[in-house]
């Protein structure tokens, strides 16, 4: 990588459910993502170069925010989170992440659904890939997206972590509703 002098902070934090990176860049959180993520290499990749920046261990005023708001939510005293975000990836990807956002906290929605919501239903893949590729974990709740068959799918922290984040929003496995 070329040399930058941008730089993207970064801070690991110690959730109930996995390690996660969390990086800034400026005043925005641009990084909330899984430390043993498979993906890791690739994500951190693209951010970097989406931003031409490279990453340096810190802390941050909005890196500090959003560690307050995720132990908050962590103790189910937070619901919604309000860091400002950097969607960094494809106008797709965005467009994706951005109905991701408005999936209510202890609900769920199916990738089928989530086409639809989107305006092209037949997108199913597309829009699991592009949720796949979402870099901020948990403040864009990817993990509320399940299967048309209410069974978990695929995430990037594991399906354990995934379980207990929708467990610690109450959501119930068996009638497929919060409780």
């Amino acid at each position: 990588m070329e040399k930058t002098d941008k730089v993207i902070r970064i801070q690991y934090y110690q959730s109930p459910c996995g390690e996660l990176i969390l990086g800034s860049f400026g005043d925005k959180l641009c990084l909330c993502d899984w430390v043993n993520e498979e993906r890791r290499k690739t994500i951190d990749g693209r951010i970097q170069k989406m931003l031409q920046a490279r990453y340096e261990t810190g802390i941050s005023e909005t890196i500090a925010t959003a560690i307050t708001q995720l132990d908050e939510y962590f103790a189910q005293k937070r619901t919604a989170f309000d860091v400002p975000l950097l969607l960094l990836g494809t106008d797709f990807q965005k467009a994706v992440w951005n109905e991701l956002l408005k999936v209510p906290y202890g609900m769920t929605k199916s990738y089928a659904g989530l086409s639809s919501q989107l305006g092209n239903p037949k997108a199913v893949r597309a829009v699991a890939a592009a949720n796949g590729a979402n870099a901020i974990s948990i403040f864009i709740p990817c993990h509320r997206i399940i299967g048309s068959n209410q069974k978990l799918t695929g995430y990037a922290g594991g399906l354990s972590a995934k379980k207990i984040l929708l467990e610690l929003e109450s959501y119930d496995f068996k009638t497929g509703t919060s409780l």
